[in-house]
Parts: C-alpha cells; sequence; structure tokens
C-alpha cells in the first residue's frame, strides 16, 4: 500500500509516492505549465525534412515541436482526410508525447490518445491492445469481444491494467466518455485558430492517482487547499470509490514537506553515489546521450566465497538499480557495469532477476543484451524529464 503526496516546494508541485518507509516514485512540476505531456494543440508546419520524414511544428509560443510522419495518419485541423501530403503552413492537430529534453525539442505525435483509468483511446492503430501486465488469456478473449462489440471505427483502444475484472458497465462508461470526447476534439479543431489548446493533459498529482493500480493506495495527502479542491473534484467526477482516499493536512507546525522528509529524500535522489546495505555502492551518472551506472563491492567484508560475494553484490544492485530508475525516471539508453562475473550461469541469473525487477516497472523498461565487455544494456522509455532536469527548470 502506498501513500500520494502532493505538496509545493521551492516554487513547483511535487508528487512523491510513499510505499513503507521508502519513496519509490517523485514527480516536480513548476507551478507555471508550460507544454504538458498529452496537451492536444492546433500546430503550424514550420518546415517538413524530408531525409528523416519529420516536420517541426509551432504550437505556440514559439515552442516547436519534433513530429515523425512514420506514426501513420495526421489530423488536419480543418477535417480534411488525410492525403500524405504535408506542407509548410499547413494546421495539424497534435499531441505532446514526450518533454522537451535540454536541446531536443519536445515529441509530437499524430496519433491522438486520450488515457482513462481503464482504457487509452487512439486514433492511430484501430485494434485492441492489453497491457503487457494482464496475463489471463480467457478474460483477454472475453473482453476484446466484448469490446469488439462496442467501440468504433475510427479508434483503436489499449486496455489498461487497472481494467482487470473490473465490471462491464464501468469499463462501457468510461469508453463512452473517452470516445465522446476524444470526437469532440476532433469536431472543434475545425472551428479553432492556430495554436489553440484543444485538451489539457493531467497534471502529475492527478495522473498519478488515475495510473496507480487498484487498491494499492491507502491515501493521497496534501497541504495546499487549491490543490485539494482539484484533487476533490477529479475524485468525485473519475473516482468516485476513491474519494475516501484524500486528506487535507493541516498542522502549521509541521509543514508536509518537513514530515515526509522532502528535501532529504531530493537529495538522495539527485545523488550520485548510492550506498547498498551490504557496504557495495553504485554510481549513477546521466549524460545527455545515456546514463552509465557503475557497481562497486565498496565496503563488503563477507566471507562468502568470491563468486558468491559478486552474485549477492549483483543481485542487490539489480534491486536498486530498479528503484532508482523510477525515483529518479532515468530512461532511454542505460548502461550498467556489474562486477564481472566468470559463469555463464550467473550472468544469465543476473538478467533473469533484472527483467524480473523492471516487469514491475509502470515504464517500460527492457534489458537488452550482455555486451562483449559483460556491460548490461536497457532501454526505458522517455515519458517525461529525468528527475535532475525537473529540479533544474525550477532554478
Amino acid at each position: 500500500m502506498s501513500k500520494l503526496i502532493i505538496t509545493r516546494w521551492n516554487g513547483g508541485i511535487v508528487t512523491l509516492l510513499h510505499s513503507g518507509k521508502e519513496v519509490i516514485q517523485i514527480n516536480i512540476e513548476p507551478e507555471q505549465q508550460g507544454f504538458v505531456i498529452g496537451n492536444v494543440y492546433i500546430g503550424k508546419v514550420n518546415k517538413i525534412v524530408k531525409n528523416i520524414n519529420s516536420a517541426f511544428v509551432d504550437i505556440g509560443k514559439g515552442q516547436m515541436g519534433y513530429l515523425s510522419l512514420n506514426d501513420g495518419m495526421v489530423h488536419y485541423a480543418d477535417g480534411r482526410p488525410w492525403d500524405g501530403k504535408l506542407k509548410q503552413g499547413d494546421d495539424v492537430i497534435v499531441q505532446v508525447e514526450r518533454d522537451a529534453v535540454k536541446s531536443k525539442a519536445p515529441v509530437l505525435t499524430g496519433n491522438i490518445n486520450l488515457t482513462g483509468r481503464y482504457f487509452v483511446l487512439t486514433t492511430g492503430k484501430k485494434q485492441i491492445g492489453f497491457s503487457s501486465k494482464i496475463t489471463d488469456q480467457a478474460w483477454k478473449l472475453k473482453m476484446r469481444s466484448y469490446l469488439e462489440a462496442i467501440k468504433g471505427e475510427d479508434f483503436g483502444i489499449i486496455v489498461r491494467t487497472n481494467a482487470y475484472e473490473v465490471l462491464e458497465e464501468e469499463l462501457k462508461s468510461e469508453l463512452q466518455s473517452l470516445q465522446a470526447g476524444l470526437r469532440k476534439l476532433i469536431e472543434d479543431a475545425k472551428f479553432r485558430t492556430s495554436y489553440s489548446l484543444l485538451y489539457s493533459g493531467a497534471p502529475s498529482y492527478l495522473s498519478g492517482i488515475r495510473d496507480s493500480l487498484k487498491s494499492s493506495l491507502e491515501a493521497v495527502i496534501t497541504d495546499e487547499v487549491d490543490i485539494y479542491d482539484a484533487l476533490n473534484n477529479y475524485l468525485i467526477e473519475n473516482q468516485p470509490e476513491d474519494a475516501s482516499l484524500l486528506v487535507k493536512y493541516e498542522d502549521p507546525m509541521l509543514p508536509l514537506y518537513k514530515l515526509y522528509r522532502i528535501e532529504k529524500f531530493m537529495d538522495e535522489a539527485l545523488g550520485k553515489r548510492v550506498w547498498l546495505k551490504s557496504g557495495g555502492y553504485l554510481v549513477i551518472e546521466p549524460t545527455e546521450a545515456l546514463t552509465v551506472i557503475d557497481v562497486n563491492t565498496g565496503k563488503y567484508t563477507g566471507k562468502k566465497t568470491q563468486r558468491d560475494t559478486i552474485m549477492k553484490i549483483n543481485l542487490e544492485s539489480a534491486e536498486e538499480i530498479g528503484h532508482q530508475l523510477r525515483l529518479r525516471n532515468l530512461s532511454g539508453i542505460i548502461i550498467i557495469d556489474f562486477i564481472d562475473m566468470e559463469m555463464e550461469e550467473d550472468r544469465l541469473k543476473l538478467v533473469d532477476r533484472l527483467t524480473e525487477i523492471f516487469s514491475k516497472d509502470p515504464v517500460k523498461t527492457t534489458v537488452v543484451e550482455i555486451t562483449k565487455l559483460n556491460l548490461v544494456e536497457v532501454t526505458r522509455k522517455k515519458i517525461r524529464r529525468p528527475l535532475h532536469e525537473q529540479v533544474a527548470q525550477l532554478l
């Protein structure tokens, strides 16, 4: 069971997911939001780059976004059918898919997605897909048949983990709401001007509630009146069964950020070195191209054989790396330099354990391979900025 803590800190809104004595995820957003992930705009095509089949699209206030044309259909704002002949000056409907990262522009997509608690509705692929975390094949077969009978032909559906074993009427209600919202968005675009915001993505403190697994939250706590009101309205409208979880914290002698030691956790999450219980440690170094993680024996003084010692520290490191990737929101290419293991069976055991750990991450994380230099290559899907960049944008 987890608690979602939401408060203001250093000019931003901090959303902290707290489980037991451990913080497992932190997001920070500036008070004055810019181009939030999930926002849908009428963008104006600024430049076509034919050699990489992409376009740069102005979404307002001089912010340029990168739009790949390999994704499939793009919606013209005026409603005319997609003809594959995008040109400079065209108004198109685009959604912010990934945050800007340092010198890179935010990534846009023409495949518009609306996300609910149980489904993601998409104008991209028109099929029905399922979260990889749903493994009950009989339930999936039954749900596919049910959805095919009620879905429209103009969108696709991704069934989220939270949908598993939910009553069909509850699922149908959300699906109809998402469907009506998506069609209205596309229709409204015909009557709006360039750079108009057609749809607002949910801020972290709302998406944190929406995306949490059912029954996994024991409390949502905030000491900010306006945030409490926004959370209360959201829960009553979208998740009335969870409205009782919302708590307004009121203690002027001990602010919420001090009670949950946010500054301490932030210092640890931004530090270069992470100590393990065994006495070993990790060195985590993000760069613009990739993140490098080095595993060291440190102060470990166990009496086991060298092989057992190395395996113990590597397995402990694997657990902590899974935690740190989510905590720091590290993504893209991640190279891990574990302590070298001579036995192939030990390397396979480590990879299997890493794969199991990463399967619990809500962001898709994949072990690619062990290279010839015995480095483990991992990829984690880029969505939001890494934590150190979230903090930097507040300064």
